[in-house]
């Protein structure tokens, strides 16, 4: 059946040209936007909604992965340079232990700047939803448009060039 209708649109559209008049095209689907929402290690309740309007940066990630560890100090200075911008990141633990995590967050909390300070989330915890999926690898990160729809996902260490891409999204 979809073949059948493919194939009628096909004969339509070209007879048109042919004979110079417009067809309508079809709309690409809809890319939905997704969802996250959930706790912050400080009991806030952060939605991805309250950033209608900004770019933002997901970034899963655990406290027993070096690489996670080794890009935080990036993560913090940008989300610092760009506070004033349409941008946003949210970090999310993937940590079996909530204890694991908050060892970690107490630390921050002694040594950086509250600037520097973004959301993080535990994923494991009963008020936690998103719908990003399973991740197979730690850090995974997911650039989304200002509408948080997913532009980009990056498994794996963060390239500097990562940067370029939300800018281009913040700045537009």
């Amino acid at each position: 059946m979809t073949s059948r209708i493919d194939r009628r649109f096909f004969l339509s559209a070209t007879a048109s040209a042919l004979l110079g008049t417009a067809v309508p095209l079809r709309a690409a689907p809809a890319v939905p936007a997704h969802a996250l929402a959930g706790n912050t290690l400080e009991g806030q309740r952060y939605e991805l909604a309250q950033d209608a309007g900004k770019a933002v940066l997901v970034f899963f990630w655990s406290t027993d992965c070096a690489v996670c560890r080794d890009k935080m100090p990036e993560l913090r200075a940008n989300y610092e340079a760009w506070r004033d911008k349409p941008f946003q990141l949210v970090a999310v633990s993937l940590d079996r232990s909530l204890a694991a995590v908050r060892e970690y967050d107490a630390i921050l909390n002694r040594v950086v700047p509250m600037k520097q300070q973004f959301p993080m989330l535990w994923r494991a915890d009963a008020t936690h939803r998103d719908d990003f999926g399973a991740m197979a690898q730690t850090p995974t990160s997911f650039i989304l448009d200002k509408q948080h729809r997913e532009v980009k996902q990056i498994r794996g260490r963060i390239d500097a060039s990562l940067w370029d891409d939300i800018a281009e999204l913040v700045l537009t």
